[in-house]
């Protein structure tokens, strides 16, 4: 089996290697086996990682240390906090629905991994490597609203009932100008294989349709429920939102579930707008990718640490007032450019993809500013301070 054709983490050649002892079938169920443990694991770990990452990070934008007790620099806060959540009791109330209240966590968690099955790591480094992957994406992520709904139901708690509708709310409306920001990507690459998307950016996608980029941020950040879209959550007013009534591992599957979302996240927007593991010799392109993933999560948790939350009116009628319009504007846009630039097997040269970069930034300008004067401005000013006749504020001292 020659490895160097088919890729370290290509199921054929996973398959190949246990086929040589083992029959058909058994090997076919061994070589999932083993693709299934290291990117769960895998995953796991980045999470546990990343949530130290996190903590630490905003920790230094809110001039705070973050943790720090649990081994070097607190490496090992993480794992405390599993054999934490492991030893709580694991609760259900007496008037949940048992069994919708059990699988809700698997159904917000399983998305999550199955994303990576179609990411491209390398030539010929795959877990699956679909031609729709761009549509597998946007179908599989759209399980986090069922999965929402269906703790927030299943929990009988009107606060959790309420937290989950404003997730299904939310969670719908930001799927349009997500998947509409995505579109923009497709029609350059001519397709929807990852593959094709990452060999099609001579130019990073970055560069080439800013405008979509960011509607694409924006959107997967409210998907994750991340601030400032953080409204599934809203701690101070919902408690813990659609997952109020859950405890132990549920609750640990949530949150697991929830900090892996960035990982994610960031992992496509590489793959879809950063080029993926296209870089500069002689550094390989895996470590070019886990390079992008890096400055991407960074860019995601300074957004975090520095905007505070939105109310809900602002949020929906952000996805329906702005980020909708400059979706359909970007799709507009690029229709009409590879139309212009395209040769006829389908590909756009170098040269037509920095000459649409050139035009695109300077739309992508004039369109925030003409949406920020259009959804700002003074009506959104906050008025002076009045006095309530009921403070007696001056009134004479005894």
């Amino acid at each position: 089996m020659d490895f160097s054709q088919t890729g370290l983490l290509s199921f054929h050649g996973i398959y190949g290697l246990f086929a040589l002892f083992l029959p058909g079938w058994l090997a076919y169920a061994a070589a999932c086996g083993v693709l299934a443990f290291i990117v769960i694991n895998a995953l796991v770990l980045s999470t546990a990682l990343y949530t130290w990452f996190e903590r630490r990070t905003i920790g230094r934008f809110q001039a705070r240390m973050g943790p720090n007790r649990w081994g070097p620099f607190g490496l090992l806060q993480p794992f405390a906090d599993i054999i934490k959540l492991i030893v709580k009791e694991d609760t259900t109330p007496a008037s949940a629905d048992r069994l919708v209240f059990a699988i809700a966590p698997v159904i917000l968690f399983a998305p999550t991994v199955l994303v990576i099955a179609v990411i491209p790591f390398g030539e010929n480094t795959f877990l699956g490597r679909l031609n729709i992957g761009v549509l597998f994406i946007v179908g599989v992520t759209s399980l986090n609203t069922v999965a929402v709904l269906a703790a927030g139901w299943a929990s009988r708690n009107k606060y959790a009932m309420l937290g989950a509708m404003r997730g299904v709310a939310m969670l719908c409306s930001y799927e349009v100008p997500m998947a509409l920001a995505i579109t923009g990507v497709v029609l350059i690459a001519n397709s929807m294989s990852l593959y094709d998307v990452v060999q099609a950016q001579n130019v990073p996608f970055l560069l080439v349709q800013p405008l979509g980029f960011l509607v694409f941020l924006a959107a997967a950040s409210a998907e994750m429920s991340r601030t400032p879209f953080d409204q599934i959550e809203a701690e101070s007013e919902l408690g813990a939102g659609y997952h109020t009534e859950y405890s132990g591992m549920k609750f640990a599957i949530f949150q697991l579930a929830e900090f892996m979302a960035p990982i994610v996240v960031s992992i496509i927007a590489v793959a879809l707008f950063f080029g993926g593991t296209r870089g500069f010799d002689p550094i390989p392109g895996q470590v070019w990718f886990v390079l992008k993933v890096v400055v991407v999560i960074f860019g995601l948790l300074w957004v975090r640490a520095t905007w505070p939350r939105l109310r809900i009116d602002q949020i929906m009628a952000f996805a329906w007032k702005g980020l909708f319009g400059l979706a359909l504007l970007n799709i507009f846009v690029i229709a009409v450019e590879v139309m212009l630039f395209q040769d006829a097997q389908g590909q756009i040269s170098t040269r037509g993809l920095w000459t649409m970069a050139a035009v695109n930034w300077v739309i992508t300008i004039a369109a925030i500013i003409v949406m920020v004067n259009l959804l700002g401005g003074k009506k959104l000013e906050r008025p002076a301070p009045q006095p309530s006749p009921l403070a007696n504020m001056y009134a004479e001292a005894d």
